[in-house]
């Protein structure tokens, strides 16, 4: 059996994922989460092989998130409501097994599933046309693609509205540290306020 632990926010969405799994004779749900602490928290017992993430989950961030599951040995499946162009390169780099908008369907799902199980990366036929063409081209994404992973991160979390403090607290690093990558961040996209900076997330889907 692989055994697989949900972690979203939204218990409609868990509730549809369990019913999806639980038709599957080889998969079998060890738990659910609705905030990253409280995923941290059912881990040992729970002992998933692999964790559906969902990008938007309460708690350290996504990326953060992400970071602290591949440290422990958990493969990551990230399903997210954000387009894959958004999201996807940076999750797989930042060790993701899968990337998976909720767009897609079930039987695609239990496929990635399988994959991650297996040991292997699973990417959709759109997002390998879309990651191929990107190491091909010269042409300019979106300016936030500049950023660093960790002024990614706190982009992120600006934009959703987290102060420098809440950030401060979330990643373990000191305020003045958090004000650089804010200051940083509002340079590369030549952006003048925090303001600025949420406008800039909702434009780009990043919230």
């Amino acid at each position: 059996m692989i055994r697989v632990f949900i972690a979203d926010d939204h218990e409609i969405v868990r509730e549809g994922l369990r019913r999806i799994l639980v038709e599957s004779s080889d998969i079998e749900v060890v738990g659910e989460a609705a905030t990253f602490d409280e995923l941290l928290g059912h881990l040992a017992e729970a002992r998933p092989e692999i964790v559906i993430l969902d990008v938007s989950m309460p708690g350290p961030g996504f990326l953060e998130s992400l970071r602290r599951l591949c440290e422990l040995g958990v493969r990551v499946l990230v399903l997210s409501m954000h387009p894959e162009s958004q999201f996807a390169a940076r999750a797989l780099k930042g060790g993701a097994s899968a990337y998976l908008s909720k767009e897609r369907t079930p039987d695609e799902l239990i496929r990635a599933i399988h994959s991650v199980h297996a040991g292997r990366t699973y990417v959709t036929p759109s997002l390998a046309a879309e990651l191929a063409v990107g190491e091909g081209t010269d042409a300019e994404g979106p300016p936030h693609e500049s950023l660093s992973e960790r002024e990614f991160q706190v982009l992120l979390l600006l934009g959703a509205g987290h102060t420098v403090g809440e950030i401060s607290r979330s990643l373990s690093l000191s305020p003045k540290t958090i004000s650089t990558y804010r200051a940083r961040i509002l340079d590369k996209l030549g952006l003048h306020s925090t303001a600025d900076l949420v406008r800039y997330a909702l434009q780009y889907d990043l919230i």
